[in-house]
Formats: C-alpha cells, sequence, structure tokens
C-alpha cells in the first residue's frame, strides 16, 4: 500500500503496483487465470480461489483508486452502471432514493425504469441549495445520489453541505465523481460515504474500456458491497483492469491539459457573436463557482454551450466540425463533441428535457489534449458555417 504522505502524481503510477515477486516484472502484470491452485480442500494457496471473487490484476487496480481517492477500500466493476446497479442493491423494498435532477440520462433510466419496478422510490431534485433536498427527504429515504458538476449542465451541490444534512438524517450519500476524476476533486474528505467513478472516461483517458469503479472508507459499507460485487458478478476482466490501470498512471497529466484547453475554449466561446451562453465551473459566471473553489482543486475538460438558433443550427454546426469528434462518452484524450438531447440524454422524456434546461442548442464539449490552435481553428469554422 502506498505511504499517506505521497501525492496523487505518485500514487498514479506506484499505489497497488509493487513489482512482481516472481519475476521482478515493474508493470502489473494481466493475471488472465479463471482459477487458483488449493494446495488442500479449501485451504488457498493465496488470497484468491476464483477470479470473480479475486483477481491480481483488479486488486492492483483497486488499490490504486483507492489511493487517489483518499480510501480504505475500492471496488471495481465492468461498467459505470454495473458499480450503480451494485450500490442500489444496498436497498431493500420500500426504500426511497433522492438524486440530483441533472443526471446522466443512463443513470435516471436505470433508476425510473429498472430500480423502480422493485418497490424503490425515485425523486429527483435541484441540489444547487438544500430547500428542495430537505422537502423530498422522508422517514424513508436512505440514498441520496449526487453528480456534481453534473451531466450535461454542469451544475454544483455542495458536498460538504449536502453530507452533513444527509447524515443528520441516517442516510447514505453517493457522489459520482467522473467529471472531476480524483485529481480535482475528492469527495470522500467532503463527507460523502461512498465516491464513484465511470472508469471508462477520465480514469482510462483513451477511450478503449468500459468499467466503473467504487471507493469508501466505511467498513460496514465495503463489507456489503464487496458481497454484492461477488454475489452479482458485474466485474471487469483483467484485461481492462490493466488497460485502466495503464491509462491512471497518466491522470495527472492528462487533467491539466485538458483543464488547460477548456479554458482557452470557454474564452473563445464567450466572444462569439453565434454563441449565447457558456457553462463551465472555472468561470467566475457559474452560479455556483464559489462552491466549485472550495472543493474542487481544478475544474476539468467539460464544456457546455448554447448556439444561437434551433437545432438546425446545432445540427449544421456539428456536422461541419473535424477535429472533434461526434460521439458518446467523454474524458479521453481525443476531443468529443455531441448534442445532449438526441445522444446522451435522448432517454430523457422531452418534458423533463426541457425543465432541466436541455436544450437542441446545447452542446457538450469534452475537450481533449490535442494542440489547442488545431481545436480553436475547428470549432471557428464550424460556427461560420451554421
Amino acid at each position: 500500500m502506498t505511504q499517506p504522505n505521497y501525492k496523487i502524481g505518485t500514487n498514479v503510477i506506484h499505489a497497488g503496483q509493487s513489482a512482481d515477486k516472481n519475476t521482478g516484472a515493474v508493470i502489473v502484470p494481466i493475471s488472465l487465470s479463471t482459477t487458483f491452485l488449493q494446495p488442500s480442500p479449501g485451504v488457498l494457496h493465496s488470497e484468491y480461489d476464483y477470479s470473480r471473487s479475486g483477481n491480481p490484476t483488479r486488486k492492483a487496480f483497486e488499490e490504486c483508486i483507492a489511493a487517489c481517492e483518499n480510501a480504505k477500500y475500492a471496488l471495481s466493476f465492468a461498467s459505470g452502471l454495473a458499480t450503480l446497479t451494485t450500490i442500489t442493491h444496498l436497498l431493500k423494498s420500500g426504500d426511497e432514493v433522492i438524486s440530483i435532477d441533472d443526471v446522466y440520462g443512463g443513470t435516471r433510466r436505470y433508476f425510473t425504469r429498472v430500480a423502480a419496478n422493485f418497490d424503490l422510490k425515485f425523486s429527483f431534485v435541484d441540489l444547487s441549495t438544500l430547500d428542495d433536498l430537505k422537502n423530498a427527504f422522508t422517514d424513508k429515504t436512505k440514498l441520496v445520489w449526487i453528480e456534481t458538476p453534473t451531466n450535461p449542465l454542469l451544475k454544483v451541490a455542495d458536498i460538504k453541505a449536502v453530507a452533513d444534512y444527509v447524515h443528520s438524517r441516517g442516510a447514505t450519500l453517493v457522489v459520482d465523481n467522473t467529471f472531476m476524476s480524483p485529481y480535482f476533486q475528492n469527495p470522500l474528505d467532503l463527507g460523502a460515504d461512498i465516491v464513484m467513478h465511470s472508469v471508462t472516461k477520465y480514469i482510462n483517458g483513451h477511450s478503449d474500456c468500459v468499467m466503473g469503479v467504487l471507493a469508501t472508507n466505511n467498513d460496514e459499507l465495503y463489507a456489503k458491497l464487496k458481497f454484492l460485487q461477488n454475489s452479482i458478478g458485474a466485474v471487469p476482466s483483467p484485461f481492462d483492469c490493466f488497460l485502466a490501470l495503464r491509462g491512471l498512471k497518466t491522470l495527472h497529466v492528462r487533467m491539466e491539459a485538458h483543464q488547460k484547453n477548456a479554458f482557452a475554449i470557454c474564452n473563445f466561446l464567450e466572444k462569439h457573436p453565434k454563441v449565447e451562453r457558456v457553462i463551465y465551473p472555472g468561470l467566475p459566471s457559474h452560479p455556483q463557482h464559489e462552491i466549485c473553489k472550495r472543493q474542487m482543486k481544478g475544474y476539468g475538460g467539460m464544456v457546455v454551450f448554447f448556439v444561437k438558433g434551433s437545432i438546425d443550427q446545432s445540427r449544421s454546426f456539428l456536422e461541419n466540425i473535424k477535429l472533434f469528434a461526434l460521439a458518446e462518452s467523454l474524458g479521453g484524450v481525443e476531443s468529443l463533441i455531441e448534442l445532449p438531447s438526441v445522444m446522451t440524454h435522448a432517454s430523457v422524456p422531452a418534458e423533463e428535457r426541457a425543465k432541466l434546461g436541455i436544450s437542441d442548442t446545447l452542446i457538450r464539449l469534452s475537450v481533449g489534449i490535442e494542440d489547442i490552435n488545431d481545436l480553436l481553428a475547428d470549432i471557428s469554422q464550424a460556427l461560420d458555417k451554421c
């Protein structure tokens, strides 16, 4: 395990990644074996017996994530939604969940169209202040789920304030930290009980691995979630764990580059006559900018802007973009761009999208780490044609 005083730039490279005891290899091997030798019935040669229950490559990744999130424990899963599903299994029939309203479309879909069929009740509220949270809370509320910043509108919740209230009511707080990564934000330090990530995004950082992970400091929650990880079995492959661990090694370098480019693009967009509004946590114009400065170490690479006009202008812009890839997902080294209303959030009912402000002119950028002059030139030429 890592030394507690190591910084994240050291932890991503070394935590959980000691040299192999048999060969001296400095890179964690990919352990593909599904089963492990027992010298006597029921006696384990090491801590492993079956790869669903535990795997050396997966363990190295989990230990590294735990160090990066200042956690005692981490557990990895086959996807971000598999992580969400496993956490939801902490609940029982009749329990209630409060989620932030502007939430990833897949999260809302799972809550409302899958988990709700098992006598769980879900409500979605604005968490820019605590008022709506307090009004939605009941004695049956057992879990509060927040993204901060949110997807796609980049709304921010005060994690510490939410945690204090949730704990005063005896409930559990989960924070989806995907947009910030462990480099820019550590929700457990602010009072969250569980932090989770879609590893697919910034942690892996190369758009070639679908995974999820959670971390916690709570012994009881870890024991329950470890049991569920094994019992549900939505675990990642050793190869995916290797890819994610490889990507994680450059997290600190990549996140700084993402942020540098994001600021430059925001400055360009704010001055462009065809852009109505820009949203980015690092801008003083962001409604929760003061909270951002208090609970984040940086602001990430996600930018949202509204193009003037209608969906026709949005489509024209996106059809003429060249360097940005018109694709879902985010957090890779390459720049991605999308129209949430018909892509990542198409599963959200139209009336809910309108209520949240996810219009047909809202464009989401996952700013990559390419040369900034090339990115700005690409945006400029596409805007000129819309």
